[in-house]
C-alpha cells in the first residue's frame, strides 16, 4: 500500500470518529435555542480549557506559523506576547462578559454592545463586523485543510476537493449537534492537536540532527539570519512586533467564535482557570512550530508554498503510518476553528439579523433549522473565498483580527463603566467607522506606517473619533449604566465548580 493511501485511510478514520461525536451529541440535545447556539452555559473547565484552546489555535498555527518561521526567522516568537496576552483578557473581559450575558441572556457580541449603548445601528455595524472579518478566519481554515489533503495525498486529490470534503464533515456534526457538537469535537481535537505538532517535530529534527539543540546550531552556522529581529526580510521590526502582539490577541479575542465562548462558561470560577491555565497550552504549541520552521528552511530551502513546510517534510522524511496521525492533527487544528467560526456566525446571523427583524415570534425549532440553512451558506461563501490561495495564512489571519480590534473601545467602555472616557451610540458608531478607514488605509494605500501594524492605527483611529463625537451627542442613560454597573459589580450566579 502506498505510503499517501495510508495517510488518507487515518485521516479518514479521524474524520469518521468526529461525524460520531456529532451525531452522538444531537441525541443529547434538549431542543432549546441556548443548548444549540451556548451548549446551555454549562460548560466546565475542562471542556472549556480544550475547545478554548483548539479554536484559537488553528490552520494558523499548524501551518501558518511554521512557515513564517521558515521565512521571517526567531522574530516570529512573538506570538510568545500574545498568547499570554489571551490569558490577561480572558481573566478580565472574559468574565465581565460572562456576568453580563449571565444576567441579561446575551447570546452574541452585538446583544452586549447594543444593550450598553441603546442602539439598533449599533448591533448591526456590530453583526456585520462579525461575520466579514471572521469570513477570512473561515478562509484561512479552509486553505488549511485543502494543503493538508492536497499534500497528504501526493496531489491525488487536489486542493479544492480536499477542502469540499473536510468541510462537507465540519458543516454534518455541526448541523447534527450545534455548540455541544462543536465542543465535544473540539475536546478530541485540542489533545490531537497539541501531541501531533510536537511528536512531528520531534520526528523531524531527530531524523535530520540528534536534537533540537544541533538542529539550532546548524541553523546558527548556515542561516544565522534566521535567528535575528527583524529577520532575513526585515519584518519584525520592534513596531511590527508590539502590533502583532495587539492584533493576535485583542483581535483574536473579539471574534464571535471565542467571545461567545465567555457566555457559554458554567462559573466566573471556570473563567478565572480559563486565563490562568491557556497560556501555557498556547505559548507551548510554538516550540515545535519553530523547530518544524527554522529546520525546514535548511532542508528544503527553495519551497514554493512556506505554509505547506510541515506536511512536506513529513512524507518525504517520515513514516506513513506516524504521518497520518500527525497531519490528521493538523487537521484537527483547521477544523476546530472552522466549526466554532461557522457556528458563530450561524448564531449572529439567527439571532442579530433573522429572529430580530425577519421573524421574531417563530418556534425555538424553526430558529434552529434556520441556523442549520445558514451553516451551508457560509459553507459555501467560505469556500469560494478560499479558492483564491494567498501566500500567508498568518497574514490573512492578521487581517480578520484587524477588523474585530474595531469592538474594543466600545467593548472596553461598557465592561468598565466607572471609568471614563464614556462613550455615546453615535461615538462608538464614527470611531467604528474611522477605525474601518484607517484600517483600510493602513493595510492596503500605505501598508503598516512607520512599520506599525495597520490595526494598532486603526484602533488608535476609533478610539479618538469616539471619544471625540462622544463628547458632543446624546449619552447613554443613566437607568442603563447604572443597570450595566449593578450587573458587573456583583460576581454572576453560577455553578462552584470549575
Amino acid at each position: 500500500m502506498e505510503n499517501w493511501v495510508i495517510a488518507l485511510l487515518i485521516i479518514g478514520s479521524y474524520l469518521l470518529l468526529t461525524l460520531v461525536l456529532g451525531l452522538i451529541a444531537n441525541r443529547r440535545l434538549d431542543g432549546s435555542m441556548e443548548d444549540f447556539l451556548l451548549y446551555g452555559r454549562k460548560a466546565r473547565f475542562p471542556l472549556l480549557f480544550l475547545t478554548m484552546v483548539a479554536t484559537y489555535h488553528s490552520a494558523f498555527a499548524f501551518l501558518g506559523s511554521g512557515g513564517f518561521f521558515y521565512t521571517h526567522g526567531i522574530g516570529f516568537w512573538v506570538a510568545g506576547t500574545w498568547t499570554v496576552l489571551v490569558g490577561a483578557i480572558t481573566y478580565t473581559y472574559g468574565v465581565r462578559i460572562y456576568r453580563l450575558g449571565k444576567r441579561f441572556g446575551y447570546i452574541t457580541p452585538a446583544d452586549l454592545l447594543a444593550d450598553a449603548y441603546e442602539s439598533e445601528t449599533v448591533r448591526l455595524l456590530v453583526a456585520l463586523i462579525s461575520i466579514v472579518f471572521s469570513l477570512l478566519y473561515i478562509q484561512v481554515q479552509i486553505q488549511g485543510l485543502g494543503y493538508i489533503i492536497s499534500v497528504a495525498s501526493d496531489n491525488h486529490i487536489s486542493y479544492e476537493a480536499g477542502a469540499a470534503i473536510l468541510l462537507s464533515v465540519a458543516a454534518l456534526y455541526l448541523m447534527a449537534g450545534g455548540l455541544r457538537a462543536v465542543y465535544w469535537t473540539d475536546a478530541l481535537q485540542g489533545v490531537w492537536m497539541y501531541l501531533a505538532v510536537w511528536a512531528g517535530a520531534l520526528a523531524i529534527t531527530w531524523h535530520f540532527w540528534d536534537s533540537p539543540a544541533h538542529m539550532l546550531q546548524q541553523v546558527q552556522l548556515l542561516r544565522p539570519d534566521l535567528l535575528t529581529v527583524p529577520g532575513p526580510r526585515g519584518f519584525f521590526t520592534w513596531p511590527m512586533w508590539f502590533g502583532l502582539g495587539f492584533v493576535l490577541s485583542f483581535g483574536i479575542i473579539l471574534q464571535p467564535h471565542l467571545f461567545i465562548r465567555f457566555y457559554t462558561a458554567a462559573s466566573e470560577r471556570t473563567l478565572k482557570w480559563l486565563g490562568a491555565t491557556t497560556p501555557i497550552y498556547l505559548m507551548t504549541l510554538f516550540i515545535p512550530t519553530a523547530m518544524i520552521g527554522l529546520g525546514g528552511a535548511l532542508i528544503m530551502p527553495d519551497l514554493q508554498v512556506p505554509d505547506r513546510i510541515f506536511p512536506e517534510l513529513l512524507l518525504k522524511y517520515i513514516s506513513p503510518g506516524l504521518t497520518g496521525l500527525i497531519l490528521a492533527g493538523a487537521t484537527a487544528a483547521a477544523m476546530s476553528t472552522l466549526d466554532s467560526i461557522l457556528h458563530a456566525n450561524t448564531t449572529v446571523l439567527t439571532r442579530d439579523i433573522y429572529q430580530r427583524y425577519i421573524r421574531s415570534d417563530a418556534p425555538r425549532q424553526h430558529y434552529i433549522l434556520v441556523s442549520r440553512v445558514f451553516i451551508l451558506l457560509l459553507l459555501v461563501v467560505g469556500y469560494a473565498l478560499s479558492l483564491g490561495q494567498p501566500g500567508y495564512l498568518v497574514i490573512v489571519i492578521t487581517l480578520s483580527g484587524a477588523g474585530a480590534l474595531q469592538l474594543l473601545p466600545a467593548l472596553t467602555v461598557a465592561l468598565f463603566p466607572r471609568h471614563r472616557p464614556r462613550l455615546t451610540a453615535a461615538g462608538v458608531i464614527a470611531g467604528i467607522m474611522a477605525g474601518l478607514a484607517t484600517l483600510g488605509l493602513t493595510l492596503i494605500i500605505w501598508p503598516h506606517p512607520l512599520t506599525l501594524h495597520g490595526g494598532v492605527w486603526g484602533t488608535a483611529a476609533n478610539w479618538l473619533v469616539a471619544v471625540l463625537v462622544s463628547r458632543v451627542t446624546q449619552p447613554v442613560s443613566p437607568s442603563t449604566r447604572a443597570r450595566m454597573e449593578a450587573a458587573l459589580a456583583v460576581p454572576a450566579e453560577g455553578g462552584g465548580d470549575a
